[in-house]
C-alpha cells in the first residue's frame, strides 16, 4: 500500500465547473452502524494425538452416535483425554479474548472517469448537523484499489467513530427530522502512471500521520481504512 502513495507528480483539482464531468464519480453513499465480528481464534493443539483403541474404531464410534442416550466418549474419561482437556483450559486462558467491536460501515459506489487506472482514492463523508450547522465533521478514508477506466466500484470502511461527537439537544429533542446534512467527496486520486488528482482545498499533510499510521500494519482483505 505504502508504494502506491505517491507524491510526485500533483494535478490540482480544481471546481467541478472546468470538468464536463468529474474525474472519479460518486454514484451513491450510505452510512449504518454494524458490528465487526472478532477473528475466531484457533488454538494449536499442545496434547499428545488421540490414543487407537478399540473403543475408537470405526464400528463403536458409529454405535455409541446411534444410541439415544448419548454416552459419553470412553476417551474423555481416559488419563490422556482428562490431560488433553487441561490443556486446552489452560491455552484458552492464555490466549488473549478479543471481542466483537460495535461501530459504523461508511460506503460510496463510485465511477472511475479519469480515461487512466485509479490505483488509490482518498475520500471523506461530510455531516453539517442540522440543528446546528456549526457543528461540521469529517470521516476520511483511504483505499487501495485497482480500477480501470469506467469502471465502477463500491467502497466500504470500518470505524468505530460515528457521524458526530456530540450532537445538540435540539437534534435529540426531533428524532423524526434528519440529523445531518450529508456529502461524499473525493478529495485525492492517485493514478497507474504516477499523476495524482487533488482537490485544491484539501492538503495531504493534513493526513500524512493518519496514512503512515494505517498502512504501518498489514492489510489483508482490507480495501479501505479510516484515517
Amino acid at each position: 500500500m505504502k508504494a502506491l502513495l505517491r507524491t510526485s507528480i500533483v494535478v490540482l483539482l480544481l471546481s467541478s465547473h472546468y470538468f464536463s464531468q468529474e474525474p472519479v464519480s460518486v454514484i451513491s453513499s450510505r452510512w449504518f452502524r454494524t458490528v465487526r465480528q472478532a477473528p475466531e481464534t484457533t488454538l494449536p493443539s499442545t496434547s499428545p494425538a488421540k490414543p487407537v483403541n478399540p473403543n475408537e474404531k470405526h464400528f463403536q464410534r458409529k454405535a455409541r452416535e446411534q444410541r439415544t442416550d448419548n454416552p459419553r466418549d470412553p476417551y474423555d474419561d481416559s488419563i490422556e483425554g482428562r490431560s488433553a482437556a487441561i490443556d486446552k483450559v489452560v491455552q484458552q486462558s492464555r490466549t488473549p479474548h478479543v471481542d466483537d467491536a460495535e461501530g459504523y460501515s461508511y460506503e460510496v459506489e463510485v465511477r472511475n472517469d479519469t480515461g487512466k487506472t485509479v490505483t488509490v482514492i482518498f475520500w471523506e463523508y461530510r455531516f453539517i448537523e442540522t440543528a446546528r450547522p456549526a457543528n461540521e465533521v469529517r470521516r476520511q478514508f483511504l483505499c487501495g484499489v485497482k480500477l480501470k477506466n469506467g469502471e465502477k466500484k463500491e467502497l466500504s470502511a470500518f470505524t468505530l467513530r460515528a457521524p458526530s461527537d456530540v450532537l445538540d439537544i435540539a437534534s435529540l429533542a426531533k428524532p423524526a427530522n434528519k440529523l445531518f446534512h450529508e456529502k461524499v467527496l473525493i478529495n485525492r486520486i492517485e493514478l497507474s502512471d504516477g499523476n495524482i488528482l487533488q482537490r485544491n482545498d484539501w492538503k495531504y499533510a493534513d493526513v500524512k500521520a493518519a496514512v503512515e499510521k494505517v498502512t504501518s500494519t498489514p492489510w489483508g482483505t482490507d480495501v479501505c481504512r479510516a484515517l
